[in-house]
């Protein structure tokens, strides 16, 4: 039976070892998030929900293996989460973290995990510098990145017209590299950046960014930040007419809970790319139904279901080669192993970390065109793995990844 979340502080849930006999063989897992802040709806308490439930799937409980999952905080600061991840290297025996949400964070830890050879499964973070210059061997970036949504979104909106941009950025390693990568699609595709501003990461009040990016009179106002911060920000350019107006608003990052907290009057026509959708099929349908059962009746985001696939893979390797202490060897076995689960379907981990799927793009729906709840997007089309995520061969340290 799972364990529920009792506090945001690091908590150990012990899942059990089954009815079989104990082996010895024991892992620890990771879970370090926002749990109460702007990224705790996508992330949160319903990334240890993912985490569960991928150690239930695992089988190992039932072949005697002890599994247990801890959570923490890291507030979204970067020495929060080192400091976390080294006590709990060191002092408490977790093997792999996950989720990791929020990108400076991430590359704190990366570094951490390399120098202690423990694993880090990537799903909340999209800086894509993780399979570029800040790559390690311990790492798998597995749900999304910067260049998969430059590669969707920026140039899909320059391809249907629109052609000057503006950004609207968080000030933070996620935004910098959002707002990057899709510059250079957008620029690659024709397109033009007449302007740019940061807001703080976590920001309640947008009116004067959202003012100067009006006054540009771009085609685009490109919002390179997420969570929260996106939810906020398309809120209050309805409140100065933006929806509606000759100025497009692209949001480069949205997950179905920022629909969902936004509501589809104010949402709808949002053009957006994801790896997984809660409703796409019948695998992603019975998944969610059970996540929404224990997380309030919400529906799983794409990092939830990222946290999920990559613990089910994680764990999968583990058991080919017998345990948890070598974390560069996992991995490797990681990236020897296909992929497949009911979330993701069949896919592979590329030589730098990052894991290889496709990435659909939807249009949020009409509210009159949605029939039940968490019913926000319609599929428009895919886009093939290696197209999405870009060929590159593996970088040296400090290197620029090389697109080719």
């Amino acid at each position: 039976m799972i364990g529920r979340v009792l506090s945001c502080a690091s908590i150990a849930l012990l899942l059990g070892t089954g009815g079989a006999a104990a082996t010895g063989k024991s892992v620890r897992v990771g879970v370090i998030n926002d749990q109460s802040s702007l990224y705790a709806d996508m992330g949160g308490p319903g990334s240890l929900i993912a985490a569960q439930l991928a150690v239930e799937d695992s089988g190992l409980l039932g072949k005697g293996w002890k599994v247990e999952v801890v959570v923490a905080d890291h507030a979204n600061k970067a020495d929060i989460a080192s400091t976390i991840t080294r006590t709990w290297f060191d002092t408490q025996g977790v093997d792999v973290v996950a989720d990791v949400t929020n990108s400076a964070a991430a590359l704190a830890v990366s570094q951490i995990v390399r120098d202690k050879n423990k694993v880090m499964l990537a799903s909340g973070p999209a800086v894509s510098d993780l399979t570029g210059p800040a790559c390690t061997p311990n790492t798998v970036h597995w749900t999304h990145d910067t260049w998969a949504f430059a590669n969707g979104i920026g140039k899909a909106v320059v391809e249907t017209g629109g052609k000057t941009w503006y950004f609207l950025t968080s000030d933070f390693a996620f935004g910098h590299a959002l707002e990057r990568d899709t510059e250079k699609m957008v620029l690659a595709s024709g397109g033009k950046v007449i302007g740019k501003v940061r807001h703080p990461n976590n920001t309640s009040d947008f009116s004067s960014f959202l003012l100067q990016a009006q006054a540009s009179q771009a085609d685009v106002i490109g919002l390179a930040n997420s969570g929260g911060d996106t939810v906020n920000s398309i809120k209050q350019a309805a409140e100065f007419g933006l929806a509606g107006s000759k100025q497009r608003l692209a949001g480069l990052l949205i997950y179905v809970t920022d629909v969902h907290a936004i509501g589809l009057q104010l949402a709808q026509g949002l053009a957006l790319v994801s790896p997984f959708y809660w409703d796409k099929d019948e695998g992603t349908r019975q998944f969610s139904e059970r996540f929404a059962k224990l997380h309030r009746g919400a529906k799983p985001s794409m990092v939830q279901a990222g946290v999920y696939a990559s613990v089910l893979h994680y764990l999968k390797a583990v058991e080919a080669v017998g345990g948890a202490e070598d974390g560069a060897k996992v991995v490797a076995k990681m990236k020897e192993m296909p992929t497949d689960d009911p979330l993701f379907g069949k896919g592979y981990v590329r030589a730098d970390g990052r894991k290889m799927h496709p990435m659909h793009l939807f249009i949020v729906k009409k509210p009159s065109e949605s029939r039940y709840p968490w019913d926000y997007y319609e599929y428009k089309a895919t886009t093939s793995a290696e197209v999405a995520a870009g060929r590159r061969r593996l970088p040296a340290r400090g290197e620029e990844p090389v697109t080719f």
